[in-house]
This record gives C-alpha cells, sequence and structure tokens, in this order.
C-alpha cells in the first residue's frame, strides 16, 4: 500500500516526446537577461589606472573642432625634408592684421612676411626654429632626460623692448599622474598635477605666480574620456569656468561644444562645433552664441598636396575673413 502510494505521488519521467516548457509572456519578455556574476562585477585595479593626458592638453579634442587655424589671405607652405631627420620649411603670408582699438570696430591693416624654418627631429631631441622678414625669432626645444623627464623650451624674439618671451617646462611623466613646473620671464613661475583616479577619470590643479605683476592664481580641473565621448571641466582663481564636451559619433564624425563663462568681466560664450574626415578631405566648423560662423577645410589633392580653405563671420563685429592656402611637402 506504501509503495502503491509513492508510486502514485512521485512524477512520470520526461519523455523525448512530451512539449517544451511554457515560453514567458507578458512583461516577462521585455526585462533583460540576468548576466553573469562575473560580468556584473568589473573589478577595477587602482594599481595600474592608465597615465592622463598632460594638464594643458585636457581640451585638445575640443580645440581641434572649435579652435581651427583661421586665417584671412593667402598662405603658402612648402618643407623639403634634407634626410630622416633634418628638414627645412618656407612659408609666405599675404593678408590683413588687427590692429588693437578701443572702439568696437575692426581695424584692419594689410601685411605680408616671409619665414624660414629649420627643423630637427630626433626620438629623444627635438628642434625647431623660425626667423621671420619682420625680425622675429621663435624656437622650439624639446629634449628627453630620461624616460619620464622632458624638458621644452619655448622662445620669442622680437626688435620691440619687453616682448620678448622665454618659457622652461619640465614635465614628469609617471605612471598613472603627470606633472609640470614651469618658468618665465617676468618672474613666471608655475606648476601643474594631474592624477588618474579610476580608469576614466582624472582630476588636477595648478598654480602660479607672476612676480612683476605680483599677481597670483590656483585652478582645478576634471576629464573623464571613453572610447566615445570626452568631457571636460576648469575653474580658476581668475574667475574662469570652462566646460567641453565631444562626442565621437562614428570613426569619421565628431561633434563638440563648449561654454565658457568669465566672472569678472561677466561674458558667457558657447559655442558647438564638427569634425568630419573624408576619403580625402577634412572639414571642421564651429559657430558661437555671439553670431561668429568659421569653416576649415583642408583638401588631399596628392600626396604631399594639399589645399586649404578658410572663412570665419563675425555678424556683430562685422568682421569677415576669408583665406586659402597650400601646403607642400612630406
Amino acid at each position: 500500500m506504501g509503495s502503491s502510494v509513492k508510486h502514485a505521488s512521485a512524477a512520470p519521467p520526461s519523455s523525448p516526446l512530451s512539449p517544451p516548457p511554457a515560453a514567458p509572456v507578458g512583461l516577462a519578455t521585455l526585462l533583460p537577461p540576468k548576466p553573469p556574476a562575473e560580468a556584473a562585477k568589473i573589478k577595477v585595479d587602482y594599481m595600474n589606472l592608465p597615465c592622463p593626458v598632460s594638464y594643458e592638453e585636457i581640451q585638445r579634442e575640443a580645440l581641434m573642432s572649435l579652435k581651427p587655424e583661421f586665417f584671412e589671405g593667402m598662405r603658402f607652405d612648402f618643407t623639403k625634408s634634407l634626410n630622416q631627420k633634418f628638414s627645412m620649411s618656407h612659408s609666405m603670408f599675404m593678408g590683413s592684421m588687427e590692429v588693437p582699438s578701443q572702439s568696437s570696430d575692426t581695424i584692419k591693416v594689410p601685411t605680408a612676411h616671409y619665414e624660414f624654418g629649420a627643423n630637427f627631429i630626433d626620438p629623444k631631441l627635438m628642434l625647431v626654429g623660425r626667423v621671420l622678414t619682420d625680425g622675429r625669432l621663435n624656437a622650439r626645444v624639446k629634449c628627453d632626460l630620461t624616460d619620464n623627464l622632458s624638458m621644452k623650451i619655448n622662445a620669442q624674439l622680437t626688435n620691440e623692448p619687453h616682448y620678448s618671451q622665454g618659457m622652461f617646462n619640465f614635465d614628469y611623466k609617471g605612471k598613472d599622474y603627470r606633472t609640470q613646473f614651469q618658468f618665465g620671464n617676468n618672474a613666471f613661475y608655475g606648476a601643474n598635477y594631474i592624477q588618474s583616479v579610476t580608469p576614466n577619470l582624472s582630476l588636477g590643479s595648478e598654480l602660479f605666480w607672476l612676480g612683476h605683476q605680483r599677481k597670483s592664481g590656483i585652478g582645478f580641473a576634471t576629464r573623464y574620456n571613453t572610447d566615445k565621448m570626452v568631457a571636460t571641466g576648469q575653474v580658476a582663481s581668475t574667475g574662469i569656468v570652462a566646460l567641453s564636451y565631444v562626442q565621437k559619433v562614428s570613426e569619421k564624425v565628431s561633434l563638440a561644444s563648449d561654454f565658457m563663462y568669465n566672472h569678472i568681466t561677466r561674458d558667457v560664450t558657447a559655442s558647438f562645433g564638427y569634425d568630419y574626415l573624408l576619403r580625402q578631405c577634412r572639414l571642421r566648423g564651429k559657430i558661437d552664441s555671439n553670431g561668429c560662423v568659421g569653416a576649415f577645410l583642408e583638401e588631399r589633392l596628392n600626396m604631399g598636396f594639399n589645399f586649404i580653405l578658410s572663412a570665419e563671420i563675425d555678424h556683430s563685429k562685422k568682421d569677415y575673413k576669408f583665406g586659402f592656402g597650400m601646403t607642400v611637402g612630406e
């Protein structure tokens, strides 16, 4: 009797011909499947964070789209490589130059100059020099003292008194941080530091002292970047608040925007830009809240031969700039 009850209460064995279990219906079909326990919890190794970009380059993606090298007039650049490390360049420019004025109107005077340059590029040493017909001399030096420590020198010499400038930078690249010390003329001293706190987020700070003017300042910055976007923010004791955002729509299209607020002058500016990379050309443009619209086109006609078009229109100031140029060389 007991054995018959046990056999009666037991579930019948499943048969290969038995129907499958019923599929979920209703809201159950909308719920995503539960991720595995390993994928749900991604461990972050905070002892092996990536090295961030330098403090002065945290907005480099936004600047590429929003700040092209607009110019007015005609320019021609030619670069010739003499060997693997040494090259020479020639540049000519004919256009107009803006003159500072107390009125709101833009005053321009025609100008033209020729520039001769010499470049020496080595894996651990870079020397760049430029001499212009108006007497200006520009020089840049970058030397890697060690694998982590580098020195940079920027100098500009002019015939006009008190307009020559010089700057020494010492950059140190750590495992997950970067720091920089700056020394310049007019008793300028500065330092900055940026640290990765997560694989995508980095925080930094800077301070400076300008001895001749008895001015000092401190600033803070943050940068968050992924494979598809870059967001940055900066605030300084000088009253500047700057925000930027870059979205990578595809491999060829990027959209950028920024916001700038000056607490002292109460000036607010917002701009939107794009960067479109085609097979033979690159198109960049921007528009800001002041009514200024600009576009910059670089067309590759052949290997080492590029055609450039530049246009910028400022409706509020009635300032219109149009330029074209050629770039020849490797």
